[in-house]
């Protein structure tokens, strides 16, 4: 269902075109001249604009520049029984989806606006898919062991069903792989798969990210925009570390999954949805929960179906794999030859805990790539938390001197240490730093910011 306006000032005309757009289920309004038409524009929230040419004393241009200037991602269609080809370039040159020319036949009519609101969604999906989606990963579910196997045969039994999933597991451990894997087992493959997380977009944007927004709905909304679960159509959103969600947009997105329809900020008229939710965390959210935290009921409507993904030191039998995967990955995309391991090398990488799970061995193994410029990595191309060489201590309390002490820069120096080790013990991952650190992500963000670590 599509919002348009349609402006014509023939009475007949707009009752024909009022009718035959409603029967294909959408919501019309009409106006009889420029003004009329601007004042339903400045309302915002419309798909599409058909218009005639000639609105009496009127031009159905000024309307074109109108919605171009106040909502650029409408569509709109000019109609007229008076063409000539400099009307049509004009009206082109300002952004008019297409040009029909009365009389016209019903059919084409229909195509036109099928193509032109075909349009606006192609462009609102592009635009934020090129923020929000990453292509899909060769590596899906890749593993041999028993814990492995059996996520793979939960993700195959749920895929075709419409029901929400909340993917848990260490970070690092694969929980977009899972949310990925259910999208192409679904029959979904051919809509779209949008991720978005929770925890990396400020709190005062992420209603706005994830339910849209109206024009003037806060200083610099300046056009109508489509929000995530819009974007994702029939598709799958998928909402990573959803623990870290404010409790405003809690409550918005139990609704959302309660009824399957949403509001834009700063809207007026729910929309309906149909995208599947696949909602991913590394925190217990039942204790969340307890904490007062995460709401109880939002908690009971994600958990329907729980996938745990196991750590990678439970599956250490897949090590090798995921090692064999990266170094040919990471060769071919630095374009020279699979490299292989000495075994120094191999049997560091194999005793290593892995704390930071998949991603932080893809990270290691990476940089090994990177730093060997011979066929075999060698032990020297590790970094020194795995070559056995201890990081270095944080700075430690000494006697007091005997002329003052800079208690706020010493304490800031054994802060940075601490957080500078732990991004080394974590392989760079900063949601796992900040887990060993017990502090939330946010928190994390805001001391590497203020230290300048980690080029944030």
């Amino acid at each position: 269902m599509a919002s348009i306006l349609v402006v014509d000032d023939e009475l007949s005309m707009r009752e024909f075109l009022d009718i035959l757009l409603r029967k294909e289920g959408h919501e019309v309004a009409t106006a009889a001249d420029a003004s009329g038409a601007l004042a339903r524009v400045a309302q915002g929230d419309l798909d599409l604009v058909i218009t005639d040419l000639r609105l009496g004393r009127d031009s159905g241009i000024d309307v074109l520049r109108a919605v171009k200037e106040q909502a650029p991602s409408t569509e709109v269609v000019m109609v007229t029984a008076f063409a000539t080809t400099e009307n049509a370039i004009q009206a082109m040159k300002l952004g008019a989806y297409d040009y029909v020319l009365k009389p016209f036949k019903v059919e084409e009519l229909r195509l036109v606006v099928a193509k032109a609101l075909e349009h606006r969604a192609l462009v609102a999906e592009n635009r934020v898919l090129r923020r929000t989606v990453r292509a899909p990963r060769e590596d899906a579910l890749l593993g041999r062991s028993p814990a492995i196997v059996e996520v793979r045969e939960l993700v195959e039994k749920v895929a075709p069903a419409r029901t929400t999933i909340l993917v848990t597991g260490e970070s690092g451990t694969g929980k977009e792989v899972v949310a990925r894997a259910i999208h192409l087992h679904g029959g979904r493959r051919e809509q779209p798969f949008v991720a978005i997380n929770c925890g990396a977009i400020p709190e005062g944007l992420i209603e706005s990210e994830l339910f849209g927004h109206e024009r003037g709905a806060f200083t610099g909304a300046t056009e109508t925009r489509a929000g995530l679960f819009e974007v994702a159509g029939s598709g799958t959103l998928f909402l990573d570390e959803v623990g870290e969600l404010p409790p405003p947009v809690q409550v918005k997105l139990l609704r959302a999954l309660q009824e399957r329809r949403i509001r834009r900020v700063g809207g007026s008229r729910d929309l309906p949805v149909a995208a599947r939710i696949v909602a991913a965390t590394n925190r217990e959210l039942g204790a969340e929960v307890q904490a007062g935290r995460f709401r109880e009921d939002l908690f009971y409507r994600l958990n329907v179906i729980q996938i745990r993904m196991p750590p990678l030191r439970d599956r250490r039998e897949d090590v090798p794999l995921f090692l064999e995967h990266f170094l040919g990955r990471f060769a071919a995309e630095q374009g020279r030859p699979h490299p292989r391991l000495s075994p120094e090398a191999e049997r560091a990488l194999l005793g290593h805990a892995w704390p930071g799970n998949v991603r932080e061995l893809a990270n290691v193994v990476e940089r090994a790539v990177t730093l060997t410029t011979g066929d075999v990595i060698d032990l020297s191309a590790l970094p020194p938390n795995l070559r056995g060489r201890p990081a270095a201590a944080p700075a430690e309390a000494s006697a007091l001197p005997e002329v003052g002490l800079d208690l706020q820069g010493h304490l800031d120096a054994i802060e940075r240490a601490l957080l500078e080790q732990a991004l080394e013990r974590t392989g760079g991952v900063k949601t796992e730093a900040a887990r060993l650190l017990s502090l939330t992500f946010r928190s994390l963000r805001y001391r590497l910011a203020k230290y300048g670590i980690g080029g944030e």
